[in-house]
């Protein structure tokens, strides 16, 4: 039986939830709660270093339900962040976590940027690198040469 009536809304909860929880493996965590901040963080700050254009593409690869909270607060004003460091990358996704001192930002940004990797386009893969700092894109799971 249907969880919501809606096959569109069941689908994208399984595949939020499956993303999720490669979050939770990555991290070896078991709460879903952090796996869903370590997400919304990782693609926050992400988004708000990429081109319009650009953020407007990899939202077209999220799930439906990741594509939402991916968007929830934007704003153009003063984007993309022309930050170039890792230091500053991570103290973004640092303020999420803030309460919690267990959390390495670090490896939230790895861990997320590892499942992204496995489930978006090679080339929006590209698309993105080419638009990162050496030192962000670094981050990366995947081979960042």
């Amino acid at each position: 039986m249907s969880e919501t009536g809606l096959e569109a809304f069941d689908t994208t909860v399984q595949k939020t939830h499956a993303w999720l929880m490669d979050i939770m493996k990555e991290l070896r965590w078991e709460d879903q709660h952090k796996a869903y901040l370590a997400l919304r963080a990782t693609l926050h700050t992400l988004r708000d270093r990429l081109t319009v254009e650009e953020a407007v593409q990899l939202g077209a690869q999220l799930p439906m339900l990741i594509r939402g909270f991916y968007y929830e607060g934007w704003n153009l004003k003063g984007k993309p962040f022309k930050e170039r460091h890792k230091e500053e990358f991570l103290d973004h996704i640092h303020e999420y976590f803030k309460h919690d001192p267990n959390v390495n930002p670090e490896q939230v940004a790895r861990a997320v940027f590892k499942v992204l990797t496995k489930r978006i386009s090679e080339g929006e893969l590209k698309d993105i690198q080419s638009l990162l700092p050496k030192e962000l894109w670094a981050l990366w799971s995947s081979d960042p040469t």
